[in-house]
């Protein structure tokens, strides 16, 4: 007679979170940092169609990183969420935090009750009338939140390209500053004895949450506009 197949409920949360961490660190790297007007966000994305970075709200975007069929229904979810919200109640009750809040118990649930769970990790950014009242939320795949400050690096060598941008990040420094930054932080190599690589601006991904902008703050920086950023 055959045992029963048994694993403990801490081996079986284990593996989820190795499988999980597996997934997301596959992918390209996302960097999200504040500069002197609102927030950026780039990552190594050749795709023009298939978007790592978006608009969810007025002043609120989304990054992401993993399995991208799996970010984007959440990407469309957030756009409901916060549609549903800002038209029930008030355009300023859509919030980078509720939004993160709503999230966190979908990763959660996923992460505890489905066989498999979410293999991505989230941020969700809002830029507020001063610097001060930014808010960058990470979320991972079981649901926690970090409310990050200044800057976040999320999938690939995150740990190892969070150093290098903690090296060189200052609060307030300019968009060219911080764009220059950013792709240098990009083009790190995981191995440590490697040239750096270089990565070309029609190569990346880049849009901001621009404080300046009355309503819809979000853009994206694409072709010349970014060429003249990065310079050569």
């Amino acid at each position: 007679m055959s045992m029963p197949f048994y694993v403990s409920p801490e081996q079986l949360m284990k593996d989820r979170a190795d499988y999980a961490r597996k997934g997301i660190a596959r992918g390209r790297s996302v960097v999200v940092a504040a500069y002197d007007g609102g927030i950026a966000f780039a990552t190594e994305n050749p795709s023009r169609a298939l978007h790592k970075i978006s608009e969810i709200y007025d002043r609120i975007a989304f990054a992401a990183v993993g399995k991208y069929n799996e970010f984007e229904n959440l990407r469309v979810a957030g756009v409901r969420y916060a549609d549903l919200r800002g038209y029930s109640y008030d355009r300023s009750d859509v919030s980078a935090r509720g939004l993160a809040n709503a999230y966190a118990q979908t990763l959660g649930t996923v992460f505890t009750t489905e066989s498999k769970p979410l293999e991505v990790e989230l941020v969700v950014a809002e830029v507020g009338a001063r610097a001060v009242d930014d808010q960058i939320y990470r979320l991972s795949y079981d649901g926690s939140v970090a409310d990050e400050h200044g800057y976040v690096v999320m999938g690939g060598q995150a740990e190892q390209l969070g150093d290098v941008l903690a090296d060189g990040w200052q609060p307030d420094m300019p968009l060219t500053d911080v764009l220059h930054l950013v792709r240098r932080v990009l083009a790190t190599p995981g191995d440590e004895s490697a040239a750096p690589r270089d990565l070309a601006a029609s190569s990346l991904e880049v849009a901001v949450l621009d404080r300046s902008r009355p309503r819809r703050a979000f853009r994206r920086i694409t072709g010349l506009p970014l060429d003249e950023l990065l310079g050569p």
